[in-house]
C-alpha cells in the first residue's frame, strides 16, 4: 500500500480543518518544499480535547476578536458548540481526511483575510507560518492511525488514496 505524508494536529483543530472552518495550519516552520502542492493526510492526535480551549474559541469567535482565531465563524461555531457539549464526538488518533498543502506565508500576511489587524512590525520575525490547506477530502468514517510528530508516512488503505487522487 502506498504512503501518504500526514501531519498530526490536536483536536478540535484537525476537525475544523477537515470541515472547512480552518483554512490554514500554523507552525513555527515553513512546510517542506517537497510537500507543497501535494496532498497530505490530516491526522487528529491522541491528546484529549480540552473543553476550556473550546470555550475560549467560542468566546473569541463571538466577539470583535474573532479574527484572532483565523477560523471561519459561520462554520466553526456550530462544530465547537457540539464539541464543547460532547468532547468525545471528536475522533482521536484517526486520519480525518486529506488536503492539498499550499505555499506557506507568514501569518501576519493573512490576518486581514479574517478582519484582523496586522502584527506589530517589531515582532513580525516571531510570526508563525500559515500553511494554506485546500481541496479538503474528508474520510467517512475517519481511519484509525497512531500518528507522530512532524510529517510522517502513513500507509493508507488503497481506496483512501484513490479518493484523494480524484481531487
Amino acid at each position: 500500500m502506498p504512503n501518504l505524508p500526514c501531519i498530526t494536529i490536536w483536536q478540535p483543530w484537525a476537525t475544523l480543518i477537515v470541515l472547512g472552518a480552518k483554512p490554514y495550519e500554523f507552525r513555527g516552520w515553513a512546510a517542506p518544499r517537497a510537500l507543497r502542492g501535494k496532498r497530505i493526510g490530516i491526522h487528529a492526535g491522541a491528546r484529549k480535547v480540552k473543553r476550556d480551549e473550546i470555550a475560549d474559541l467560542l468566546v473569541r469567535l463571538r466577539s470583535d476578536e474573532a479574527w484572532t482565531t483565523c477560523l471561519r465563524p459561520d462554520i466553526a461555531i456550530p462544530i465547537l458548540e457540539k464539541a464543547h457539549t460532547s468532547p468525545g464526538i471528536l475522533p482521536l488518533s484517526h486520519v480525518l481526511g486529506t488536503a492539498v498543502l499550499g505555499e506557506p506565508v507568514r501569518a501576519d500576511q493573512i490576518v486581514g483575510e479574517f478582519g484582523g489587524v496586522l502584527n506589530d512590525s517589531d515582532r513580525a520575525e516571531h510570526c508563525n507560518f500559515a500553511w494554506p490547506l485546500t481541496g479538503i477530502l474528508p474520510f467517512e468514517p475517519p481511519i484509525a492511525a497512531k500518528g507522530a510528530q512532524g510529517f510522517w508516512p502513513w500507509t493508507a488503505p488503497a481506496d483512501a488514496l484513490d479518493i484523494g487522487a480524484a481531487a
